[in-house]
């Protein structure tokens, strides 16, 4: 009987000049090398899909390296151990981390963290208790710190990291005011997640809406989208506000860079603008779960999830991330849980 274990990997085939098409990635199958001390083989379970991973299909400069053509897609998942020469894991573990558009994934075991079965869904450690919910908290704790009356503004309200940063800056005691895209989208944001208001991004006169809305201006503005959302909430922000800058997935597929707005009125405003990479953090990660998970299991920390099936589907699920057709949290489901 062979020892030998295959296992399928999504590659990048050349870098995409706008959307990512299908054929930008091709999926191949290949041996499963052999560990070496220090290593553990992971069997994917789940996939997270993030608006970030655009990035890594483009050759600039970044806070990140580029994938390689003929390489493997990165993306993190987690997973069950099958086989491990590491002491810290051993067959039948759940492990978070490994970070490849794999089927089975071979990881140092120092980049992986151990996961216990049972305390939430394993998805949820990709999502609401994984990066883009520690994003969300890195942000209004480092950057954003919104205090009680405030008006906090959260674009993609409800996406991973938008459904999170809201939700926090209510326990601080904030009005919140979510802009996301669709009327189902926006009711769920105020009715499931407590958010006081909600502008679709898609109405007319969008900027009147949403200064409609925020009759007293905006004190805090958590940005995960950019273009047309990102100049009306600029121009409606008051004196010390301060600019969560996360993500603008709304330019992620633009050839040539959009106007930005005019930074005149930092100066005079005080304004703070900052950017966020998670990663700066890292003890963030290990503070929120802490916090978070005794949330999610009692209910009052709400999230959601859009599930494909397959890796196959890995490329289609970011194509959707990217033009905004997930509704929360994107995950592929790649095997058995």
């Amino acid at each position: 009987m062979s020892d030998i274990l295959m296992r399928r990997s999504v590659v990048l085939r050349r870098r995409p000049s706008g959307e990512p098409a299908p054929d930008d990635f091709e999926v191949i199958e290949e041996v499963v090398p052999a560990l070496a001390a220090g290593e553990v083989l992971v069997r994917t379970i789940y996939l997270s899909i993030d608006p970030y991973m655009r990035g890594r299909l483009s050759d600039r400069k970044s806070y990140a390296a580029p994938v390689q053509i003929d390489a493997p897609m990165t993306g993190e998942s987690i997973g069950e151990v099958v086989a491990s020469e590491s002491p810290a894991f051993k067959p039948g573990d759940i492990a978070l981390g490994a970070r490849l558009w794999q089927s089975h994934c071979v990881v140092p075991a120092a980049q992986l963290t151990p996961i216990a079965r049972g305390a939430a869904p394993l998805s949820a450690y990709l999502g609401v208790l994984g990066m883009p919910g520690t994003t969300a908290y890195s942000g209004m704790k480092d950057i954003g710190q919104p205090k009680p009356g405030e008006t906090v503004v959260i674009s993609a309200a409800s996406g991973a990291v938008g459904s999170v940063a809201g939700q926090l800056a209510k326990r601080a005691g904030a009005r919140v005011v979510g802009v996301a895209g669709g009327p189902d989208k926006c009711l769920w944001v105020q009715e499931a997640l407590g958010f006081d208001a909600c502008v679709d991004h898609r109405v007319a006169h969008f900027s009147r809406a949403l200064a409609d809305t925020c009759p007293a201006g905006i004190d805090v503005y958590f940005e995960n989208v950019g273009g047309a959302v990102q100049q009306a909430a600029f121009a409606q922000l008051n004196t010390f506000g301060r600019m969560v800058m996360c993500g603008m997935v709304a330019q992620y597929n633009d050839t040539e860079l959009q106007p930005g707005p005019n930074l005149m009125s930092v100066v005079g405003k005080r304004l703070r603008i900052e950017g966020l990479i998670v990663s700066d953090k890292p003890e963030r990660f290990a503070e929120w779960r802490a916090l978070a998970a005794p949330w999610v299991q009692e209910g009052s920390l709400r999230w959601r999830e859009t599930v494909i099936e397959g890796l196959e589907s890995a490329p289609e699920a970011l194509r959707m991330v990217l033009r905004g057709a997930n509704f929360g949290k994107m995950v592929v489901r790649v095997g058995p849980g």
